[in-house]
């Protein structure tokens, strides 16, 4: 896969055109399935926040970027449903819209619906996580972003990725979030580390790491 790890969404013009050249042409011309499954398992999550979210009506644009198609994978549907129906739906897109909010339920339903399973042999579809869902590929979150707690415990994630990331840096509305904070995170944290604010994301490509950003950031070695 193609990884675009954002903290909030395509929020400027340099992530924008990291994601056009991930995809390899226009977004007129790709389909996307959007995945809104991690905002359930946030306490802050709702189901008026994933109608937001789809609908493109939040503060993290994502599924209102004009896509040729737009459509819905919900996760914890998918064991209910025949693999036969569904993985076709996921390696005929070009793109997976990943919302935030809960990183370990996210990884949870991603393990248990098959969808973690597939993604080895998605070779050419893009992967646009928002803050959780860019977290949900990393190997582990750190106890400070643990909210519900998966049943084996822990705050391992799919470790799709070698570095641990923690979102929205210096946000105005998350006095916890500050590069103090990410500081103290990082040096519990084995491995690397990106702290990284809304107006950055990191770009994976055959196991090349680039930062995009308008913003701030910074990379904790282990």
């Amino acid at each position: 896969m193609r990884l675009l790890l954002t903290s909030a969404g395509i929020k400027n013009t340099s992530i924008h055109n990291a994601l056009v050249d991930l995809l390899g042409k226009p977004i007129a011309d790709s389909n996307a399935l959007c995945i809104p499954t991690a905002g359930y398992g946030h306490p802050q999550g709702s189901p008026a926040g994933a109608w937001r979210f789809i609908t493109g009506q939040s503060s993290t644009p994502m599924c209102e970027l004009g896509w040729k198609s737009l459509g819905v994978l919900e996760l914890t549907a998918l064991p209910s449903i025949d693999e036969e129906r569904w993985v076709p739906w996921v390696r005929e897109t070009d793109v997976l819209l990943v919302n935030g909010g809960d990183a370990l339920f996210l990884c949870h339903w991603m393990r248990q619906s098959g969808l973690a399973d597939l993604l080895p042999s998605l070779r050419e579809t893009v992967w646009v996580g928002l803050s959780a869902g860019s977290m949900v590929m990393t190997p582990r979150i750190g106890e400070d972003f643990v909210e519900w707690k998966p049943p084996t415990g822990g705050d391992s994630t799919l470790g799709i990725v070698d570095f641990s990331i923690f979102p929205h840096l210096d946000h105005e509305l998350l006095p916890e979030n500050t590069m103090a904070d990410a500081e103290r995170w990082a040096a519990e944290i084995p491995g690397p580390a990106y702290a990284i604010d809304d107006e950055t994301a990191i770009t994976v490509t055959d196991g090349t790491v680039d930062v995009v950003s308008e913003g701030h950031w910074k990379l904790f070695s282990s």
